[in-house]
């Protein structure tokens, strides 16, 4: 992904709060002051972030230049914004454009607040990044440790109680729904506590999966499900403890092979797991 497809998306999320500031004037000054002000994409959710993470004491003036400063010597950091935002759109059904998820989805927004202290954790700015986690966790009621590695094309869906741990490795356009935990047992203290979850994986609302296992490629996790032990690649489980109900046939799987799933709805990931 290049410069040019992230200012292709600001130019349409620009277009879209054009067109709505005229059908809602009473929101117009909000529009202008999170959107129309800013020259790019970055600008803007520095911005918005920055106001919802500051107190009395850390301005909002102070987190808008840090994270100014992170997109500007991180361009990846960018580019994973917006496979979020497509993520966003594409899988979910009530999303129609951009500027929703942008200025709005909370989910979306703790994601991109836990991309800001994930950098800061890597540069040993632990302070600040812990102030971020708690600030996330308090504005957002999403808690992401700033350790945890976490790909691109990521949907947090409602994202109220969403949990994730320390060690946790979660890859590429994987969609994740609310009050789900990605935790350890506890029967561990070290850093490998905590679950690798696959690219393309879907974990539905209220899932735990705990502890030093993996959750295979393209599998699904119906929601409430308590996953202990390692789930294979396209498979789909539900119960407690969770076990698996489905998977795909070869003609599926290769299907799901050959799609980059960051292009696929949500219900292209329940008609190739068979529903969850």
């Amino acid at each position: 992904m290049c410069i040019v497809e992230i200012s292709k998306i600001w130019k349409k999320i620009i277009y879209e709060v054009s067109s709505l500031s005229e059908k809602e004037p009473i929101l117009s000054k909000f529009y202008y002051n999170n959107i129309l002000k800013h020259k790019s994409l970055s600008f803007a959710l520095s911005y918005i972030l920055s106001n919802k993470l500051s107190t009395n004491t850390v301005s909002t003036n102070i987190l808008q230049k840090i994270f100014n400063e992170i997109y500007l010597d991180d361009s990846s950091i960018l580019k994973a914004v917006v496979q979020d935002l497509k993520a966003v759109l594409k899988r979910d059904p009530v999303i129609n454009n951009y500027l929703i998820p942008f200025l709005y989805l909370k989910g979306f927004h703790a994601l991109q607040s836990y991309r800001l202290s994930h950098y800061l954790w890597n540069l040993k700015n632990t302070s600040l990044s812990i102030y971020l986690q708690s600030r996330i966790s308090t504005i957002f009621a999403v808690d992401i440790h700033p350790a945890a590695s976490i790909g691109s094309g990521i949907m947090l869906d409602h994202a109220t109680g969403i949990v994730i741990g320390e060690g946790t490795i979660v890859e590429d356009d994987v969609s994740i729904f609310h009050s789900v935990t990605l935790g350890s047992t506890g029967k561990s203290l070290g850093k490998d506590r905590h679950p690798t979850i696959r690219k393309g994986v879907v974990i539905g609302s209220g899932a735990k999966v705990l502890g030093n296992i993996e959750v295979g490629i393209g599998s699904k996790i119906g929601a409430g499900s308590i996953v202990l032990k390692n789930i294979p690649a396209y498979v789909t489980v539900v119960g407690i403890p969770a076990k698996i109900v489905s998977s795909l046939n070869s003609e599926k799987k290769y299907a799901f092979k050959k799609s980059n799933c960051s292009t696929l709805s949500l219900e292209d990931f329940y008609y190739y797991g068979d529903g969850i």
